[in-house]
């Protein structure tokens, strides 16, 4: 196994840094075990969800052996984890796109093989991370002082990237019994770093967000940008080691891509965007989509979004999507805290079927009231958003993944420093609102988008104009360069 926290891309670790990256190593061998000699089984089975969709294949380890064999030829692996809902929903588009490009997605969540030292490392760092998500939408110094700072500049250095890559040597042993030359995309850095010291030949680190940062390196890969802006920050690692010039990115390591979208999203685009034009001509309800993340965070803010539009929706003026994912209790909290909520509701809760038929009835169909879902299985209650998006006409969200979805977008307060480079970037791609950072602006932009005859055919008519030249294509490009790295 390559050791890959001594230098990155040329640039040596500091002593002081690389002691750091293997005293965190040793912590998580002495807190979950080694398993480095463990032999685990994998098997292929048909995901529940996603496989009628998309064709998606579940690749499980530990679970025993099964019948289905691995494609060599087409087989393509979306290697990911479950650290809120932004890695699963890319690994989605990525699925999609190679569904729709005639190959075979095999899902591999390294957060999801509860015997293995790798889940538990993940685990630990994800329950961290939620609890840090929440802690900083309660605490303004706690935002200030910690989070705000360690998701912006912390994540940032090149110091990190060294711990992480240690830290990934744990999860190695998961790709033991997978066959090395099926190509792999990592939508999110660990897995990418993983099948890397594993030794698969052929890895794609398809990298979220807008804004660079050492945490996304995965050295031996080829990383895929979705923007300019994040491209030239990437080449030169800029920043990554304070003021020091850094030897830069070699050319063939990082490629601009555009935008992680689903083949779903972007093939019914422009009939989409012109059903959202026509609706605002006809003085339809405008259907406002919110969807809250895996971190469970912001629900004062949902609330005050939903209070606010519910004259609006008794009016007719508006109807409301409200996707809590697999969070029950986030809607019952809803409930609690905005009673006559409740007597306006459709449920469509655990019954993907139902759910299903509803997202295809609205995309031509009439809506009215308030829509709210609840999925149990994980894939439905993030998949449940990306069908909903076809018939939204405005999304309400952080500036994270979905900043970079083709529908018409008001951006909420960002969770973390980094996120607010998505709201930017949409803002300048003319497909989302500014970062609205309080609930007065929230509300503002609510009623622009109500009340103003070119807020959303302005964003529709950017979203067409960006698909004209590429910008929504990038799942589509980081699965043909995934499967071009065989040639």
């Amino acid at each position: 196994m390559q050791d890959r926290s001594n230098s990155i891309f040329g640039n040596l670790t500091p002593a002081r840094d690389y002691r750091k990256a293997q005293k965190s190593k040793q912590k998580y061998i002495r807190k979950f075990h080694d398993d480095s000699s463990a032999d685990y089984p994998v098997k292929l089975l048909k995901n529940p969800c996603l496989f009628d969709l998309l064709g998606v294949y579940d690749l499980r380890v530990n679970e025993g052996t099964g019948d289905i064999p691995f494609d060599e030829e087409k087989g393509i692996i979306v290697g990911n984890i479950r650290m809120g809902f932004g890695h699963y929903r890319i690994s989605a588009a990525m699925a999609s796109a190679a569904h729709a490009l005639g190959y075979t997605p095999y899902w591999m969540d390294l957060n999801s093989y509860p015997e293995t030292t790798c889940t538990k490392v993940i685990s630990a760092q994800n329950d961290l991370y939620s609890l840090g998500s929440r802690l900083s939408q309660k605490s303004r110094l706690f935002n200030k002082f910690f989070w705000e700072p360690m998701n912006y500049e912390g994540f940032r250095k090149l110091s990190y990237n060294a711990s992480d890559q240690k830290n990934a040597e744990l999860m190695a042993p998961v790709f033991r019994n997978i066959p090395k030359d099926i190509p792999l995309i990592g939508t999110h850095v660990w897995p990418a770093q993983a099948a890397l010291h594993a030794g698969m030949k052929y890895v794609v680190n398809a990298i979220p967000d807008n804004w660079p940062m050492a945490l996304h390196l995965a050295e031996g890969s080829v990383h895929t940008i979705q923007t300019h802006q994040s491209y030239l920050g990437y080449r030169i690692l800029n920043g990554m080691r304070g003021e020091d010039v850094l030897n830069p990115m070699p050319a063939d390591s990082l490629v601009y891509t555009g935008h992680y979208i689903d083949h779903e999203l972007v093939s019914n685009l422009e009939s989409d965007c012109q059903s959202r034009i026509q609706r605002k001509k006809d003085g339809e309800p405008m259907r406002f989509l919110l969807t809250i993340g895996g971190a469970g965070a912001q629900r004062a803010l949902f609330a005050a979004v939903i209070r606010h539009l519910l004259p609006a929706i008794r009016a007719n003026r508006a109807a409301l999507y409200v996707n809590v994912g697999d969070y029950k209790n986030v809607w019952t909290e809803l409930i609690h805290e905005i009673p006559e909520l409740e007597g306006l509701t459709e449920l469509h809760f655990g019954d993907w079927s139902n759910t299903k038929a509803f997202a295809d009835l609205a995309v031509s169909g009439k809506v009215t009231g308030v829509h709210a879902f609840w999925h149990e299985n994980i894939f439905e209650a993030v998949y449940c958003t990306n069908l909903l998006l076809r018939s939204a006409d405005v999304l309400v969200t952080k500036p994270s993944e979905l900043a970079f979805y083709p529908i018409p977008k008001l951006f909420l307060k960002r969770i973390g420093g980094h996120e607010q480079w998505g709201a930017i970037h949409s803002a300048e791609m003319g497909d989302g609102s500014l970062e609205c950072r309080d609930i007065p602006h929230t509300l503002q932009m609510l009623d622009l988008f109500l009340t103003d005859p070119v807020m959303l055919d302005e964003m529709c008519r950017c979203i067409l104009q960006n698909n004209r030249i590429g910008v929504y294509d990038g799942a589509y490009k980081a699965v043909q360069i995934a499967m071009s790295l065989k040639m």
